[in-house]
This record gives C-alpha cells, structure tokens and sequence, in this order.
C-alpha cells in the first residue's frame, strides 16, 4: 500500500487535474486493466484509453458511492463537461472499480483546464480518499483492425473482460488476427474491442478483450466460440495448428466481468 503522503499526491492528481485526461503515467503499486468507455469514436480510428482502479477500504463501499455522487453533482453543477465510466469489478477480492475515459492522442495528456474538477476538489478529500485502500493508472490504445467496427452498444451494462501477457507478442497478434478474420466473415463483424497495452508495471497484462452485454441473461445464450467458428471454415487440423501457437504465445491470462455504475458515471 501507498504510504499518506504519496497517495494524496496521486489522488490529488487524478481528481484535480481531470478525471477524464489522466495525466499521470508513472509505475504504482500495480496497475490492472479495464475496459473501455462506452462512448467510444464510431469510427474505425484507434484510441487511447484511460483507466483508474479504484480499491475500496474494506467495509467502506457506502461511503464511497456517496462520495463518488457528491463529486459527481458538483462537477455537473459547475459546468464539467468531461466524460466517464465507472465499473464496479464482478468477481474477486473487495470493492473494486475502475474509472475509464478516452483520449484521441496523447498530446491530450499535456492540458489540464478543467475548472469544474479544481473547484470539487474539496469532496474528492473529504468524501472519497478516506475510503480508498489504493488506486492504480495505465492506459491502452484500441485496436480497430481486430476489433468491433461499430462502438460499445448503448446498452451495455456489463463486460467480460480476458487480459493476456504474451511471451511473444508478433504470434499473438498473428493469431488474433487469424481468428478475427474468420468471424467477421461469419457474422459480419468481431464481437469485442481489443487493446493494447502502453508500458506499465511488469505484472500488468500485454492486452485485453472487452465483450459487451446489455445483461448477465445474455451470458445465458449459446453462442460459437472463435475456434469453433474458424474450424467451421478451416477444418480441424488448421484450427488445432492455430490453438497449439496462439497457446504457445500467451504466458499468462485471466478474466473478470465489470458491470458499469451509470448512477456514477458522467
């Protein structure tokens, strides 16, 4: 955990500063990564992703929503035009969440004029920092070639999310893209965002994929999944030789659901 004085300087960085631009893009204590921000460009350009991990005190999640709505109201009623999305993590240890915003380029990185942010400064150290355990940075870029051609839907209320660390990344890739191309010759289109993950803490993942669901019903519903898709269109040894070097490209993987707090989201 932080020592006091280094996490108000970083909490004091994300809320002051924007809670949409992030401007910080030092190591912390650990770096985990998300998903992305619904309103994301229609178009088919990559983005830069910003996320903050937001670890809640044990037996303070209370506190921290109220806190997390009183910024909210303030910034609203002082004019914030920013965006974001907060996640609230499904499965694991705690209370997590994490905040998410987007940047078109990383020169974004370098403005910091949100007035409406300084002037709600106070709630964010009287009514959020005393709730957190800790709070973690990093950002992605999207990665449209293998991705959704068309945004989050607006009814997503949650996303599955698999992070991956690679052991060599050009195979991966290679995979992903293989796979990619079967699906959308299927469907039409791929079903989830891929990023892309820029530097960070060595235990950090290399990618993700965000799936979107407008509910956990949807989980419910049978669906292919990309071998079964490519096989369909391969045959089975070209699907096995794909499986055994995209495996032999990932050294490390996991998952978690995220549902998006729109009572806290702006």
């Amino acid at each position: 955990m932080l020592d006091q004085p280094l996490t108000d300087y970083y909490i004091n960085k994300l809320f002051k500063s924007t809670l949409t631009k992030i401007k910080i893009m030092r190591k912390l204590l650990f770096l985990i990564l998300l998903l992305p921000l619904m309103a994301l460009s229609q178009s088919n350009e990559s983005i830069l992703l910003n996320m903050t991990e937001l670890t809640v005190k044990f037996g303070h999640n209370e506190q921290f929503v109220e806190g997390m709505k009183a910024y909210k109201k303030c910034y609203t009623d002082n004019g914030g035009t920013d965006k974001w999305n907060l996640w609230r993590r499904v499965q694991g240890e705690g209370s997590v969440y994490v905040m998410t915003s987007t940047m078109a380029k990383w020169a974004e990185m370098d403005e910091n004029r949100d007035e409406a942010g300084q002037k709600c400064w106070i709630n964010v150290v009287n009514l959020i920092r005393p709730h957190l355990q800790s709070v973690g940075y990093n950002v992605a870029r999207s990665m449209p070639e293998v991705s959704r051609a068309s945004a989050m839907p607006e009814t997503t209320s949650m996303v599955y999310v698999w992070y991956i660390k690679t052991s060599n990344g050009m195979t991966f890739r290679e995979t992903i893209g293989e796979l990619t191309a079967a699906i959308k010759k299927a469907e039409g289109d791929t079903r989830a965002t891929w990023y892309d993950v820029q530097g960070g803490d060595p235990s950090v993942a290399d990618y993700f994929v965000a799936v979107p669901y407008d509910n956990f019903a949807s989980l419910d519903v049978d669906r292919d999944g990309p071998f079964t898709i490519y096989e369909k269109a391969n045959g089975k040894a070209k699907t096995d030789a794909l499986r055994a070097k995209r495996n032999a490209s990932v050294s490390k993987d996991w998952s978690f659901m995220w549902t998006l707090q729109k009572d806290l989201s702006n």
